[in-house]
């Protein structure tokens, strides 16, 4: 089916684990027995709610579910598996392409596509070397390369899961700038090459779009980053001590702008954050329904919103 608008969204998922308890990373919280009491049912209903919301992110403007969506805080490919077997992504002909990366908590990077648009030439995990101390390095989340063709048009997307921000904004800032640099090593690498390559970054920044690590050491003067304009003290993709950020965001090369006359044109970007995905009532209210607050079971979907961008297809 030829789509006259399309949507590439991003959405943390918030903790996404199976059940079964791997020796090798911190999961045990996400067990029957952890002080989370993760059971099959739990497990499974999130899947469900999430395949409902990914289904839906930019369905107004396009008529149909998004067609690249990068996704974070996955366990493993089992989950993937699990996530794409949902009807509502199984109807809409999901694939995934996944690697384990070495965070210590065992959450991963990943990009779901629907495979009648979207196929992948290409994927590799990008390691990430940051120091919690001089010379003790912190395992975190690998940056996920994926090239492939939308449209018939070569695509790069490099999906991102920056270091936490903790409670001190200054604390891991250098993790960031080092993540920042890394994907402008990819980034300077395909333009070296083709400097009208489309590019996609995306991913939870752990800063927002103002931030010295997103605007000064990632977009720099080269890249568009459309989400810097949703950002406000009364809107963003997470909520923390009532304060409103942006962490979730989608950058692009300036080849996919109207001025270029590609048949994929940028067109819009939004934060999908529809009443259903908020808490109804309460001092939260408005904020994302998350599935955990702390221990407390609350089941209900992230506390994230996703964000996407919408494309014109001509």
């Amino acid at each position: 089916m030829k789509l006259k608008k399309l949507a590439v969204a991003f959405y943390n998922l918030e903790n996404l684990f199976d059940t079964l308890d791997d020796p090798h990373t911190l999961d045990d919280d996400f067990t029957a027995q952890g002080q989370n009491h993760w059971t099959e049912d739990r497990y499974h209903n999130k899947l469900h709610k999430l395949s409902k919301v990914i289904s839906l992110v930019g369905e107004k403007s396009t008529g149909t579910a998004p067609v690249i969506v990068g996704v974070t805080e996955v366990e493993n490919k089992k989950v993937m598996k699990d996530l794409v077997s949902q009807e509502e992504l199984k109807k809409n002909g999901y694939d995934f392409v996944h690697y384990n990366s070495p965070d210590e908590r065992g959450i991963d990077t990943s990009l779901l596509y629907r495979s009648e648009y979207f196929t992948v030439t290409h994927s590799e995990p990008i390691s990430l070397y940051v120091e919690s101390a001089p010379g003790v390095r912190d395992y975190t989340r690998d940056i996920l390369y994926v090239k492939g063709s939308l449209y018939h048009k070569e695509v790069h997307i490099l999906v991102n899961h920056w270091p936490s921000r903790r409670e001190d904004t200054a604390i891991n800032q250098h993790k960031r700038m080092a993540a920042a640099a890394e994907n402008r090593k990819v980034i300077d690498n395909i333009l070296s090459q083709d400097p009208m390559a489309r590019i996609i970054i995306m991913g939870d920044f752990n800063a927002d779009p103002q931030s010295d690590e997103v605007r000064n050491a990632l977009v720099k003067t080269d890249l568009y980053n459309p989400m810097v304009f949703l950002h406000t003290r009364y809107e963003g993709s997470l909520n923390h001590q009532f304060n409103w950020h942006l962490f979730d965001q989608i950058i692009l090369s300036p080849s996919w702008m109207k001025a270029y006359g590609n048949p994929l044109e940028y067109d819009r970007s939004d934060i999908y954050n529809e009443h259903y995905l908020t808490e109804y009532e309460g001092r939260f209210r408005g904020n994302p329904f998350r599935t955990y607050a702390g221990p407390n079971y609350l089941g209900g979907y992230s506390d994230h919103f996703p964000v996407y961008c919408i494309f014109k297809v001509s």
